[in-house]
């Protein structure tokens, strides 16, 4: 029986304590003790940001706990994350490094303390974990392991004093994002596999093959296959005179999964700005977001993307200011070549990301296009740059949902574009945006007057232009209404035009090989669509399957089989490149094969049909066409 007053619970404890406090006082009582109380007050914030409550905090020691091991692991990363940079503007010998220890244990409470082996269990990882690292025991590596983008090392088992049986400890790599144990190679990676829903699959598939539709440029796309599977004989790295980098998606450290669509607009949004200097190559997002949450090196992710730098960051945000922490890697190592610390109010996003920008550049000794400054940089970005912070949050999260390709998010993603607008007459990006979202009206069967919608596309459309008289129009929008309208010579024609503006940009490729796909001239849909994937070696699925139609109308049949059976490894219900494969087999003798895809083209589907299809084409080859029907009807489509 517990004594009065007493009372068991599960919760997780943080411990933490600085490494080398002793010497640091040594050297100099007066400003270890000032940095030591501005440090503990960044850590009692973080500690409140994530749900978590101090329970005591004596001299450089500190015991938190959390309700969610989640929330108290990711408090951990935040603070060594703002410790890492504020220590960037120090001394090295003035340098202070807090050990961390996370675990999830049984305690005795006793008013607002806490006691028992869950506490003693967490100051022992503490003790384990390296300067300025993180340390977890196995109970709370069990609750995060899927849940955190991280990576973890197995340290083995640990004794703890006054504990009968050895304590798991596993070592939080927070750049390297592998999980390993001793002895033993790295540890599996578990493939998800998400599939669309029957009537997206539908759309998808038709899309494709007969050249019927695409969504737009880089978004319908899956998580990439696992390193070991990307072909880089396919890869055509940056040119060797060019500064190469890759931004990688930011860590969301709010603790809140709702503000995710905030980190990674961050991200993009340093993309587009690094992109406006042609002394630099930015790996297209299509080719860094692949990354996102992938348990990879910086070295690995560096080798498939054919950059030498990564530039990666967290960004915390608290009511009106918003906090960014900034790493420059060499992917050849790893090793950190430069980090900074920003806190600044969100009313001066623009201005931030405009600073951090410039400053990456030069610390990449990247030369200033002449007369660039952070003042014209925001010039060149005004389409980007609504005058209403609630205009921008708008738009952002409507990309966010855009990007995902199910029906319920490209709905809710339109009726952001329209708040955004709504909110900022003036946001070009938002109407261009608002464009695309209006055409998927047509892609998703959403409207039972796509004409009208197509209408709303050019309306968005011409909106851009009439914004931005000074930059160039909106081609790859303007080449899609072009494609649904079926006048092809237009859809090349601006696709063509987005090329020469961006020739480092792959989506214009994309675009310019689906419009010449649609025209029926295969062999440059091909060129295009290679050149793509140079590009962007981690390509979409929507871009396999693009080329693989390509190849198939210019009756290249095994390279188009080989691709739609790519995209089967990487989504096995994947509509789209059954479709394709019933019509590849077939058209190539191989009918057993071509019935094998039909049967599983019903399986997914059963209200799949070539009336469909006819009704829908837009591929104005009308030999092309009817192969395709005819090889599916041979196949057992009916």
């Amino acid at each position: 029986m517990e004594p009065k007053g007493f009372h068991r619970k599960l919760t997780a404890i943080l411990s933490a304590d600085v490494a080398g406090y002793s010497r640091l006082m040594q050297d100099d009582e007066a400003a270890t003790v000032k940095t030591l109380e501005s440090y503990k007050q960044v850590f009692f914030d973080l500690i409140k940001q994530h749900r978590g409550r101090v329970v005591d905090s004596p001299g450089d020691n500190l015991l938190a706990e959390f309700v969610s091991v989640v929330d108290a692991v990711q408090c951990a990363v935040a603070v060594q994350k703002e410790f890492h940079a504020h220590n960037a503007e120090l001394s090295e010998s003035r340098r202070m490094l807090f050990r961390i220890g996370v675990n999830l244990g049984d305690v005795i409470e006793e008013g607002d303390r806490i006691y028992g082996d869950g506490v003693n269990i967490a100051a022992r990882l503490e003790s384990l974990a390296d300067p300025g690292g993180i340390c977890v025991s196995k109970t709370a590596f069990d609750h995060i392991e899927s849940k955190l983008p991280l990576g973890y090392e197995f340290l083995g088992e640990q004794t703890v004093k006054n504990i009968t049986k050895p304590v798991g400890a596993y070592k939080v790599l927070m750049e390297s994002r592998v999980t390993t144990k001793p002895g033993l190679p790295d540890a599996p990676k578990t493939k998800t596999h998400k599939t669309l829903g029957i009537v997206l699959s539908c759309l998808a598939a038709l899309l494709v093959v007969i050249g019927v539709t695409a969504v737009w440029q880089l978004a319908l796309y899956k998580a990439p296959p696992a390193p070991e599977k990307v072909d880089l004989r396919k890869v055509v790295f940056a040119p060797a005179d060019k500064t190469s980098i890759a931004v990688l998606p930011f860590q969301n450290m709010t603790g809140d999964p709702q503000q995710e669509y905030f980190s990674d607009g961050m991200a993009e949004q340093l993309i587009t700005g690094l992109s406006q200097t042609p002394d630099i190559y930015v790996a297209a997002r299509t080719s860094s977001f692949a990354f996102k949450g992938k348990p990879m090196t910086a070295q690995q992710i560096s080798e498939q993307l054919g950059v030498r730098y990564l530039l990666e960051g967290s960004v915390q945000r608290d009511a009106d200011r918003v906090r960014i922490n900034i790493q420059l890697i060499d992917g050849r190592d790893g090793s950190h070549i430069w980090a900074k610390r920003y806190d600044h109010l969100l009313e001066d996003i623009f201005k931030l990301q405009d600073q951090i920008t410039m400053e990456v550049m030069e610390a990449l000794n990247v030369k200033f296009i002449p007369g660039i400054t952070e003042t014209n940089l925001s010039i060149s970005l005004k389409q980007y740059r609504p005058s209403n912070l609630k205009a921008y949050e708008a738009y952002l999260k409507g990309v966010s949902l855009f990007f995902r390709r199910t029906k319920p998010d490209v709905i809710a993603a339109r009726k952001l574009f329209e708040e955004a607008v709504a909110l900022d007459p003036n946001f070009t990006a938002a109407y261009r945006s608002l464009g695309f979202s209006y055409l998927d009206d047509f892609w998703y069967r959403l409207t039972s007057t796509p004409e009208k919608s197509i209408e709303l596309a050019e309306q968005a459309a011409q909106r851009c232009i009439a914004l931005s008289p000074d930059l160039p129009p909106p081609h790859g929008l303007l080449s899609m209404i072009s494609v649904v309208k079926r006048d092809m010579e237009n859809a090349v024609l601006h696709a063509e035009k987005a090329v020469e503006l961006s020739p480092n940009d792959p989506g214009c490729y994309f675009s310019l090989g689906m419009a010449l796909t649609y025209s029926g001239r295969f062999e440059e849909a091909v060129k295009a669509h290679e050149t793509s994937f140079r590009l962007s070696p981690l390509r979409p699925l929507t871009w396999i399957n693009m080329l693989a139609s390509a190849y198939c109308g210019n009756k290249q049949y095994d390279k188009a089989i080989q691709l739609w059976t790519e995209s089967i490894e990487r989504s096995p219900d994947y509509l789209f490149a059954y479709q394709g494969l019933a019509v590849a087999y077939e058209l190539s003798g191989n009918h057993e094969k071509a019935r094998w895809a039909a049967e599983n083209i019903m399986r997914i589907d059963p209200g799949f049909s070539i009336a469909f299809l006819e009704k829908m084409a837009l591929n104005r080859d009308e030999e092309h066409r009817k192969r395709i029907f005819g090889a599916l009807r041979s196949a057992g489509i009916k």
